[in-house]
């Protein structure tokens, strides 16, 4: 959209190319004039300022997770009914020998939610990060070994996706002979969330990995409550869920296992790949945060504020009420824009820019992660790894910069997830 054309919220088109790469201005149009706003084609109401997003989330009573329309089987048939009339009996056949999956962390209220969560939620405590901390260093200095010599590289491919790809494998439990096919289904799990158009033989191939990963989950939950070890799968095989005294099904263990395998490297390969974007369009932040590592913390916490990996996320109204005056009633599906509120000038200021002088607390206010019940159980892990790569990638890369044989980069066009979906750079050896 352009600039002449943002002066009127009946203009906005969420789903234009144009405005799901660059979506930075509509919201603020949004926040301005409607921060509830109606999207017909959705049937959906886009909450676009900090303060309403964070009174949605705390109250879980009124807007409720459970969004069977977003997520699991409802989301699935959509998708079949999508696809060309050939692909459908292809679809529905992979996707009748599927594990049924309930809902278990993002896509269920308390007190359901809980119950999942403490099963895996001391695998994320500040002593079991700090515990990991010389195998995260590890696997980054090793992927930096890969290619920090060469002087240049296309980043995403050689940094952003691998490092925590790995790392998530490794907290997850997969064996070192299903890395490069967990990588695959994992990286399809995650663009099927981008909600872009894909063609029919496309839809079929990420289908098939999601059945494939669904049995090599399934026997390593078994193996795993034959010889227990430290990781997650081998926690969710072994444990019991909270007042019901039983194992879970193995339909519970996948079910939490996706969306540990999706997030645990989703976000934090956005993250690493628009902060190198910021690092390379401004070299002064370079040199602040070689001259003063410190400041790391807060450029994640901007990087992240400025470019949220999570766009947004959805909530279902249980009961007619308002949103900062705004009607909405029972039944009808609001949609949480964490990317709009973490750039809302009422909560931020200079929302737009970079701040790494931001104060501490401040800067922490982002939702990138989400706030309150539901906040990212893996966000210290995703923050571990992000200021322990800037650091070794500043050490070993000097003057790093866009390279000039290749456009500037822009975001993929997706509606909940934000990426780049590549970055090349140059860079002076040290």
């Amino acid at each position: 959209m352009t600039n002449e054309a943002l002066t009127d919220i009946s203009k906005v088109q969420f789903f234009d190319v144009e405005t799901l790469k660059h979506p930075h201005e509509t919201y603020a149009l949004l926040r301005e004039k409607a921060p509830v706003f109606h999207i017909p084609m959705l049937n959906m109401h886009v909450v676009t300022r900090y303060d309403l997003v964070r009174e949605a989330i705390k109250d879980t009573e009124t807007f409720s997770s459970v969004v069977d329309q977003f997520f699991g089987g409802a989301a699935n048939q959509q998708m079949i009914e999508s696809a060309p009339e050939n692909i459908q009996k292809e679809l529905r056949a992979i996707y009748g020998q599927m594990l049924p999956q309930p809902g278990t962390l993002i896509s269920v209220d308390e007190p359901i939610h809980t119950k999942y969560r403490s099963i895996v939620a001391h695998l994320f405590t500040v002593s079991q990060i700090r515990k990991a901390e010389s195998a995260v260093q590890s696997v980054i200095d090793k992927t930096l070994d890969n290619f920090a010599k060469d002087g240049k590289a296309e980043f995403v491919t050689a940094f952003a996706n691998p490092v925590p790809l790995r790392i998530i494998g490794d907290r997850l439990g997969i064996p070192e002979e299903e890395r490069v096919f967990f990588d695959e289904a994992a990286t399809a799990a995650a663009a099927g969330l981008r909600f872009n158009p894909i063609d029919g033989d496309e839809m079929v191939r990420r289908a098939r990995l999601a059945l494939e990963l669904q049995g090599v989950l399934v026997r390593l939950i078994e193996e795993a409550r034959v010889d227990p070890q430290e990781h997650m799968i081998s926690i969710l095989a072994n444990g019991t869920l909270e007042g019901e005294d039983r194992q879970l099904t193995h339909g519970e263990c996948v079910s939490i296992l996706n969306q540990f395998l999706v997030a645990g490297h989703e976000t934090t390969s956005s993250t690493f790949g628009w902060g190198m974007l910021m690092l390379c369009q401004d070299p002064e932040i370079q040199s602040r945060l070689r001259d003063d590592p410190s400041l790391v913390n807060i450029f994640v916490e901007e990087a992240l504020r400025l470019e949220s990996p999570v766009q947004g996320l959805p909530r279902k109204v249980t009961k007619d009420t308002e949103l900062g005056g705004y009607p909405l009633k029972a039944g009808e599906l609001i949609m949480l824009r964490f990317g709009a509120a973490n750039r809302d000038e009422g909560q931020f200021e200079c929302a737009h820019m970079m701040d790494l002088e931001r104060p501490k607390a401040k800067a922490g206010a982002q939702l990138a992660f989400g706030s309150g019940v539901h906040f990212c159980p893996g966000a210290p892990l995703a923050r571990q790894e992000l200021t322990l790569g800037f650091p070794a990638l500043l050490e070993r890369m000097r003057n790093i910069r866009l390279s000039s044989d290749h456009d500037v980069p822009t975001a993929d066009p997706s509606f909940l997830l934000r990426n780049l979906p590549e970055l090349h750079i140059e860079w002076d050896l040290t």
